[in-house]
């Protein structure tokens, strides 16, 4: 216990340099609550411009759009509270649906956990056995794979998907232990130097973080079984969510993409955020770890990516890619975004979250619209005064 005290205070303390700059995160309202087992519901606050967010909706839901795509669902909660849900054709409040890249933000949390349990300390090395001590890459910290500035060779989207990272180690050369496949990458940068987006990296993540809860499997079976409990009782089940998460032949849960669950339940995720990582009077997240997730990392040519969270700067469009959010009056809103348009937006002066799941095949323009859709839908919405 000693210990988990003392890595949250150097998180604390780690955070407290950008504080100032950060949106503070409300509490949760008097009367609400919380939504582990049902969400409570609640109308259109009146302070919704409605023209705005009635075009919005429209827009998401009269079929596939050419550069947004198709919308599946949509789920806004704020002030603790459901205030608008739909689902297109097909889909339903149970359906389950890929998370994609969604997931590193899940593993970001599955890592809080651990660092609450004592179980990890982000500014150690967090190593690989697939390394030797005297590998430069085993010296990497906790928190530079964090924050994506781990220095690796990685090309996550190459214009021929042959070569692209993320398909070939999920579905080529790597699929058959990816986490191998991720340590075999050079290095290229110093680390702590140099942003660059990268699944790989989160796969690494998630091999050592399950190691340090499961250090001796038995066998695949064995270390995944045994994960997927940890996992259920650390996070999951605490918030109330039920996915289903995806394995590797090793038994190691991916970590950057393959979490399948409910709008609902991404929606219970992205408010475990929305609340500073406190659950219904408990901590399930260490004191300032939310913060690390939405304060920008060390290269000062990236003001777009925390510690597996996509930020808004605030100011210009963002760097080295443009915001999801374009409107630098919500400079506080962070999400978790994932392949093919899927998104949690978190918006603290504004009591809100936001889930969009559904599927385009664009690239940067399907983002745009996607962005640009997102800061109409959300911008509709008054602020509310932090509690």
């Amino acid at each position: 216990m000693l210990r988990s005290v003392l890595i949250a205070a150097v998180l604390v303390f780690a955070a407290s340099a950008h504080a100032q700059t950060l949106h503070p995160l409300p509490a949760q309202p008097a009367g609400v609550a919380w939504p582990t087992q049902e969400w409570a519901e609640a109308p259109l606050p009146a302070d919704v411009d409605r023209a705005a967010f009635d075009l919005a909706v429209t827009e998401a839901f009269s079929g596939p759009h050419e550069t947004l795509g198709e919308t599946r669902a949509v789920l806004i909660i704020q002030g603790g509270r459901i205030v608008f849900e739909r689902y297109a054709d097909g889909y339903t409040r149970d359906t389950r649906l890929n998370s994609w890249s969604v997931a590193k933000s899940i593993t970001h949390a599955m890592v809080g956990a651990a660092v609450l349990q004592g179980r990890v300390a982000i500014d150690t090395p967090m190593g690989s056995p697939h390394w030797r001590a005297s590998d430069r890459r085993a010296s990497i910290t906790w928190r530079d794979w964090l924050q994506m500035v781990d220095g690796l060779a990685y090309n996550e989207n190459a214009e021929n998907v042959a070569e692209a990272g993320n398909a070939r180690m999920l579905f080529g050369d790597g699929r058959r232990d990816v986490a191998r496949w991720a340590a075999s990458l050079p290095l290229i940068h110093d680390p702590g130097t140099h942003w660059n987006y990268t699944s790989a990296g989160t796969i690494l993540i998630s091999d050592a973080l399950t190691r340090a809860i499961v250090p001796d499997p038995r066998d695949a079976a064995d270390r995944r079984n045994r994960m997927r409990s940890w996992m259920n009782t650390s996070l999951f089940e605490r918030i109330g969510m039920r996915p289903l998460v995806e394995y590797d032949p090793q038994g190691l849960f991916y970590g950057s993409s393959l979490v399948w669950a409910t709008a609902r339940d991404f929606g219970r995720f992205g408010y475990l955020y929305l609340r500073g990582g406190v659950w219904d009077g408990q901590r399930v997240l260490p004191e300032g770890w939310v913060d690390f997730a939405r304060t920008p990392g060390p290269d000062a040519d990236t003001d777009v990516y925390g510690a597996q969270w996509w930020l808004t700067p605030p100011t210009g469009p963002g760097r080295p890619d443009r915001s999801l959010i374009t409107d630098n009056a919500m400079a506080d809103a962070f999400s978790a975004q994932g392949h093919e348009g899927q998104i949690i937006v978190v918006v603290p002066s504004k009591d809100l979250v936001m889930v969009r799941l559904g599927l385009f095949h664009g690239g940067v323009e399907s983002w745009d619209a996607l962005g640009d859709w997102s800061t109409r839908l959300i911008g509709a919405f008054g602020d509310r005064p932090a509690q």
